[in-house]
Parts: C-alpha cells; structure tokens; sequence
C-alpha cells in the first residue's frame, strides 16, 4: 500500500519537521508537546472521516512527533480503537486561543501561520492513501475556518487567508514541492507552455479570490462547499504530481436559485480559483444563455455552441437559465446545443467545466430531460433568497463603494424597506438586483434633493435621508 505521497514514513516525517520548525521560529518551542497530541488528535480525526484504518495510519501516527520529542509506539490494534472513539467534531486546542489573543495585542500572526502549518499537515495525510474523499477535504476546511473564527473575533489581521499546501508555511522558504517533491514532472493538460511567442497567461491571484468569497454576504453553505471543493483538487493535484491514482470525479455543477443571489459571481470565483492551483489554465468564465448557444437554422446551432465552448476552454463555460435549452420539444435546436455541450464536456474534460444554472424546479427537469447530463453533474449548489438583513448588508455595502453615507434614520427606513421586500416576496424576486435597484432609485432622489440645495456642502452631498428611499 502506498504511503503519503509515495515516500517512507520516515520522509513523512520529514515533511512533519519542515512545517513545525518553520511555525517553532515565530512561536517558540514551548508548545511542542502540546502540539504533538493536537497533531496526532487532527489526523486520527480525519482518518475516522475516511473509513478504515490500516497500517500505514500506524507507521504515519508513529512519525507525528517535534525534534527532541519521543517517537511514538502506535500498534494497529490502539490506533484503530482511538480512531473509533475519537469524536468527528473538531475542537480548537486551547492553546491556540491564546496564541490569537496575544496576535491581536501585539499586531502579529503567529495564529495564522499555524493554520496554515495545519492545514499542510492534514493535507499531506490526506493523500496518505489511494481515495481522497470529499468528506476528507470538508474536514481539513472545518479545522481553518473553525481556527479562523477565532483569528477573527480576537481581531487578527486576515492577511493569511487563502492556504496553499503547495507553499512552506513561512513566504521565506522553499516551497514543499522544493525541498520534499519529486522532480519536475511533464505539464499536464493544465499547464502546457504557450507556443512560442505569446505570453503565458498570468495565474490569478489565489488569496485575492480567497478573500473575495470570503466577502461576499450570506451564502455561508456555498462558500463552505467552494472551500471543500478547493482543498478536494488541490490534493487531487498533489497526488497527480506524484503519480497516485486518483478516482474519476466530474468538475461540472448545477447552481440552483432565483436571480441576483450571485450564482455568476461564486461561478467567477470558481474558475480563478480552480486556475490559481492548476486545475484550469486559464480561469476565465464564459456567461452565455440560450440565445448564445441556439441558432435559428438548421446547423447553425453546433456551430455557435461549438464556438462558446472554444472561447470557455481553460475555464467556466456558465449557463443561465439552462434548462430553456431543453423546453423547445424534439425539435428544438435547444437539443443540439445540448448534445454539442456534452460531447465537449467529454473531449475537453481536463481543462474545461461547465456550470449550468437556473430555479430550482426547471432545473429538475432540465437534467431529467437527457441521461447525459444527469451523469455529468454530480455537484450541486443551492443558493437560497437573501434575508431583509443580508439585503441590507448590501445595499449598505453599495452606499460604502459609491460615497454615501446612510443617516441613523435612513438606515433605520432602509431596514425597514428590505425586511418588508423579503417577507413579501414572490416568485420574481430579485434579490440582489432588486437592491441595485432600490441603490439607483435612491441615488436618483437624493441627487434631486441635493440639487435644491443652495451650496450643498460634502456633507450633504453624501448623506442619504429617509426621504431617499421613498417613491414620492
């Protein structure tokens, strides 16, 4: 069987030391001890996730331990009874809630650099056998946004987040691929050299987009699954590189919901994020519809689906309100642009997803209406309505970007306004879109007030009153 990355134990645990040293330099060897058994706890946590365990767990258990500390003795029979009581629910240690404390008194990140020490170590276990699960990925995400969390209520600058196992845990040092990897392998179908000539297109910027789903109101459950999905490709890579085999598993996703619930948005992200860690080469997102697909004549339709396709290669070809490819009947070049998809969907499956969306109803019948495609998208989003207080989030983080500034009675009116358009809301709400428009409504008013005004001062110019935001 295997062991992690295809090396001894022993190597393992070399790769143990690289990432405690480099956290041991900011935070002091103090806690070794206490890190150790947090260590072993995480990886038998993640090992109860997996399923069985076997004796390569044994020897990697047995290889979680700090310079100077004693080699641990697991035996099969004590590993698997730990792992059977050991609980699914990660704890933070309490160790690390005083680590946060002190980052915020003093300006630093110590905290963040051992999330990022304990996500490398989870992922590299992770990869330890012949099956990376989803559930495993989901786990390692729990343990850095639960640790996060923390950084966060403490008051911790979020400079660290958006982990890559691919980078040391110190931006000083090498890279594990660097020091521990194997040699450079041939680029896969993600990361062939352009032809001579052109610039290689530049990889977009894996924290910024980090931070970007993290910004984005509501949404909690989408942005949980985007970050499982993440750490699930970047261990499928991982392993790739070092020649693991790794299970067939299909990129292609549904996003279900009603308009303006930022299905293009999280769809965008998607695509950079899968390109920043080499699943994609390039990262761009194609946003087409119906009529970008379906022509009015007879063999126009596969050319016009073919060319949509072309310009999505090297990212995410997205589709919006997909299921109007299908509602034409048997005659409807709606199901040649379908049949086109899913044959591209099979020739370019290494460097291309498809992300079709639409209400969730339609979209049932949609996937029903061909065994294709049902097949091909197994992972599936749901993006529920924004609450009155999640509209207001972003009305108010609209007024923010544009230079207005809510009075305590405007905030008070705009609350009010986006509690009632949720609680009434019907089949056509808009979500977001209908607070871009209450936004440019109210831009409009206030514009119109301010104008009357003799001498407006900046002040005024900002400030938005209650009065702005009522049809007069």
């Amino acid at each position: 069987m295997p062991t992690a990355w295809n090396r001894s134990p022993e190597e393992f645990h070399k790769i143990y030391i690289a990432n405690t040293e480099a956290f041991y330099r900011v935070a002091g060897t103090a806690l070794a001890e206490e890190l150790d058994k947090f260590m072993t706890r995480c990886a038998l946590s993640l090992w109860s996730r997996a399923g069985s365990v076997g004796q390569q767990h044994v020897d990697l258990a047995n290889q979680i331990y700090s310079r100077g500390r004693p080699r641990p003795q697991w035996l099969l029979w004590n590993l698997t009874s730990a792992v059977c009581k050991e609980e699914d629910l990660f704890l933070p240690p309490v160790f690390f809630w005083d680590l946060a404390e002190k980052d915020a008194r003093r300006g630093r990140e110590t905290s963040r650099t051992f999330i990022r020490m304990l996500t490398n170590i989870l992922l590299c276990l992770a990869a330890a056998d012949d099956d990376v699960s989803l559930t495993e990925a989901e786990f390692i995400t729990e343990c850095a946004d639960k640790l996060s969390a923390i950084c966060d209520t403490t008051g911790v600058r979020k400079s660290g987040q958006g982990l890559d196992p691919m980078d040391y845990v110190t931006s000083a040092e090498p890279s594990f691929k660097d020091k521990h990897g194997p040699q450079a392998q041939p680029a896969g179908p993600a990361e062939q050299a352009p032809p001579e000539g052109e610039k290689a297109p530049e990889k977009p910027d894996f924290d910024q987009l980090m931070a970007q789903l993290e910004a984005l109101v509501g949404l909690d459950e989408v942005k949980k699954d985007v970050k499982s999905l993440v750490n699930l490709m970047k261990v499928r890579r991982l392993r790739q590189e070092n020649q693991l085999p790794v299970p067939p598993m299909s990129l292609h996703m549904v996003f279900t919901g009603n308009p303006g619930t930022g299905k293009t948005t999280v769809a965008r992200l998607i695509s950079g994020l899968y390109a920043a860690i080499g699943v994609l080469s390039k990262g761009q997102l194609v946003e087409v519809d119906r009529a970008g697909l379906v022509a009015g004549y007879v063999g126009q339709t596969a050319l016009k689906t073919q060319q949509a396709v072309k310009n999505a290669l090297g990212g995410v070809l997205f589709i919006d309100e997909a299921y109007s490819l299908a509602a034409g009947g048997e005659n409807d070049f709606g199901r040649e642009a379908i049949e086109t998809i899913l044959k591209a969907m099979e020739d370019h499956r290494d460097d291309l997803i498809v992300i079709v969306a639409g209400y969730d109803g339609p979209m049932e019948r949609f996937l029903s209406s061909n065994p294709g495609l049902e097949s091909r998208f197994n992972k599936y989003f749901h993006f529920p309505d924004y609450t009155g207080e999640e509209l207001m989030a972003i009305f108010r983080g609209q007024c923010e970007k544009n230079g207005y500034k809510l009075s305590d009675a405007a905030e008070t009116a705009a609350q009010a306004l986006f509690d009632g358009l949720y609680e009434n809301r019907g089949e056509n709400f808009g979500n977001g879109r209908d607070v871009r428009n209450c936004f440019e409504d109210m831009v409009v008013r206030q514009s119109n007030r301010v104008a009357a005004l003799e001498n407006p001062d900046k002040e005024a110019l900002m400030t938005v009153l209650p009065e702005d935001l009522q049809e007069e």
